[in-house]
């Protein structure tokens, strides 16, 4: 028996020496992930988000009334501000250099940590600066105070000399920093979105009143973006109730009046904006600690949705409305739009890039501030609350209408489905390797169930067209045997309570017949998936197959063609120029002999597959997500207008292909 002590155990050369020891800046640039979050757009753009939230904290600590945003180039940007300018005398702990040159070259080294110089800051940890210093090819930075001008370039973190006098100021203060992102960690040609940057110092403007952002983009950087303007001045007085109005602009709005305040609790600051949309409109709830973006929410999120939930139980409860204690949060919130803005004394992030509040006391401050005046609203306007309490109850019923819908196992599935003998499900139970296929109709169903491996291909046939869930009413989704049937067989609930862990296939593939009524079929599925389970999409589990339109035969070669122009594409190129092509159409899948069917849309090795994929619901898919979502409300919702005015304005698009 070896001796796991022995020379075996320590031939690997293991030992003291292997140990680093990083030094400086080096970690930020071996693994710059823990500091932004990653080396992708977003986190190329959080560089910017770092010097930006320095200049606000100026502008909220009282000393700074200005900012100026300039992108020069693709990879140049300049953020200066009004404030006091960083110190530039020596630094008491580090003999010969300038406190400027601790700031952008030291970690933990900055003026926010007592709370002294900063009450309510956005900066905590004294990284930002020097990370993007760390993280830039070449950074420059200018300080004017005290009536002087001083400067220091850096490259990669390191300082390229010393800080410089470089002349007098006389009218001029503040901070001005120039960087470039290191194309060693974003990789060949970093670039900024002017877009991206101009939100970015919209939402800033937005959540302190008292500063006025002065955005200036090179003109060749715009590419014709109407949105973003060549140069501009952002200042908004009303705060945040202006963002709201802006970002609600072009929704239906269930009531006409927000919800809106500015309060100070305890020397630390709340300004919250809060409205209801209409049913099928996508809301959002946007939040911000000492102007630091929190996408994923937190403590004072918390905070503010038990404030005005537990506000419009107590006016239930007075009015003699017993339902009004069901209501839960989220359905309170569902379809809201919402911003909320807090300035908190030494707030605690989750990570350095601060996407998570996780201050303890900020639940309780925040619920403090908002509840009893969320409750004086509702009493000022007794109908307007009537009307909210009355949407939150309706939601409330809905949801546990669909807390009927229960777990399936794999063993009762076709046993729980009405119609006895639908579900032809497979016998595998990896996961993974499974599939159902949804197809229309019996006839159909028969021929794929007679095609399909039965070892890890299911095949569920559905009655023609399902219903559109864009359009239908929760009570006509909730009462349909159809799609009950469906997430029995998938073995999810539908909505909210969706979990991709329970789902009992690898893949869903829509397959209907390669003409009009099997497009439509496929478009009201899809519909079905993106509304009610857009999870399943998300993760790449939907597919479309792909079956053939046309058989084409000469001799005893056989082709298939999906469509028209790939049916004379193959007459041109698939045969030689003897003998007869005989041409078959396909009426439908039920139509198509199993063996065929297999052989073109089912065999693994020889079908065709598209994937049905959706952007993601971050900062760079956000603008794209919009879009789809207004498609679909365009297409397959209830105003009929929507469509027309969508068929107008694309006809153009498709006259080519018209035979007129």
């Amino acid at each position: 028996m070896a001796d796991l002590f022995g020379a075996a155990a320590s031939a690997d050369g293991y030992d003291a020496a292997n140990i680093e020891v990083l030094e400086g800046l080096e970690p930020v640039r071996h693994r710059p992930g823990m500091y932004i979050g990653g080396t992708d757009e977003r986190a190329l753009h959080h560089l910017a988000a770092e010097i930006l939230d320095n200049s606000m904290d100026e502008a909220v600590a009282g000393h700074a009334n200005r900012i100026d945003i300039h992108l020069e180039g693709r990879d140049r940007l300049t953020i200066r501000d009004n404030g006091r300018g960083m110190p530039v005398g020596e630094h008491p702990k580090f003999p010969g250099k300038s406190a400027v040159e601790v700031i952008l070259t030291t970690l933990h080294a900055g003026g926010k940590f007592s709370g002294k110089a900063y009450a309510t800051s956005g900066g905590l940890h004294g990284v930002g600066a020097s990370v993007v210093n760390a993280l830039s090819s070449e950074l420059h930075v200018e300080i004017a105070r005290d009536k002087k001008l001083f400067s220091q370039s850096f490259s990669r973190g390191l300082p390229q000399g010393q800080l410089a006098e470089i002349g007098a100021a006389p009218n001029r203060r503040g901070t001005a920093v120039t960087f470039c992102p290191d194309p060693e960690i974003f990789g060949a040609n970093p670039k900024f979105r002017p877009a991206t940057l101009y939100r970015m110092a919209r939402s800033k403007a937005y959540l302190f009143a008292g500063v006025e952002i002065r955005w200036k983009c090179a003109p060749e950087l715009l590419d014709g973006d109407q949105e973003v303007p060549e140069e501009g001045t952002l200042h908004y007085p009303g705060g945040l109730a202006d963002f709201l109005e802006d970002a609600t602009r072009d929704k239906g709005l269930l009531i006409s009046t927000p919800f809106a305040a500015q309060v100070e609790l305890d020397d630390q600051k709340f300004e919250w904006a809060i409205t209801w949309l209409n049913g099928g409109e996508d809301g959002f709830f946007h939040s911000y600690c000492n102007t630091v973006p929190t996408p994923s929410g937190g403590t004072h999120e918390t905070g503010f949705r038990q404030a005005i939930t537990r506000a419009l139980r107590s006016f239930g409860d007075l009015a003699g409305n017993r339902k009004a204690a069901d209501i839960t949060a989220d359905d309170v919130f569902a379809g809201t739009a919402v911003m909320l803005s807090v300035f908190l004394r030494d707030p605690q992030f989750q990570g350095q890039t601060k996407d998570r509040l996780v201050s303890g006391d900020a639940t309780k401050l925040t619920e403090q501030a908002a509840r009893d005046r969320f409750e004086q609203w509702l009493s000022a306007d007794a109908a307007r609350a009537n009307f909210l309490l009355d949407a939150a109850i309706e939601r409330a019923e809905d949801r546990k209408r669909r807390k009927k819908e229960r777990e399936v196992a794999r063993k009762s599935a076709t046993r729980r489905l009405r119609l006895p003998g639908k579900l032809a499900d497979c016998t595998s139970n990896d996961t993974e390797m499974t599939e159902l296929f949804l197809v229309e109709g019996d006839s159909a169903g028969g021929s794929a169930k007679q095609a399909r491996d039965r070892k890890t291909q299911a095949v569920l046939p559905l009655r023609g067209k399902i219903l559109n869930v864009a359009s239908a009413s929760t009570e006509k989704l909730g009462a349909n045997q159809e799609l009950s049937d469906l997430s029995l067989a998938l073995g999810v609930r539908a909505g909210k309570d969706f979990r991709l862990d329970d789902l009992r296939y690898g893949r869903v593939i829509i397959m209907t017949d390669a003409d009009v009524d099997g497009a439509h079929i496929a478009a009201l599925l899809m519909t079905y998936f993106y509304r009610e389970m857009p999870t399943l999409i998300e993760a790449g589990r939907l597919y479309l197959a792909q079956p053939p339109l046309f058989r084409m035969t000469q001799g005893a070669k056989t082709l298939y063609a999906l469509d028209d122009v790939q049916r004379e594409e193959l007459a041109r190129t698939g045969f030689n120029a003897r003998g007869k092509i005989e041409i078959s159409r396909f009426k439908g899948l039920g139509e198509m002999p199993p063996a065929q069917l297999k052989e073109t849309t089912m065999n693994a090795n020889t079908r065709r597959l598209l994937r049905v994929e959706l952007p993601r619901r971050d900062a760079s898919g956000a603008d794209a997500r919009r879009g789809v979502d207004q498609l679909v409300s365009t297409l397959m919702g209830k105003k009929a207008e929507l469509r027309f005015g969508y068929i107008r304005d694309h006809a153009e698009d498709v006259l080519a292909d018209l035979d007129v």
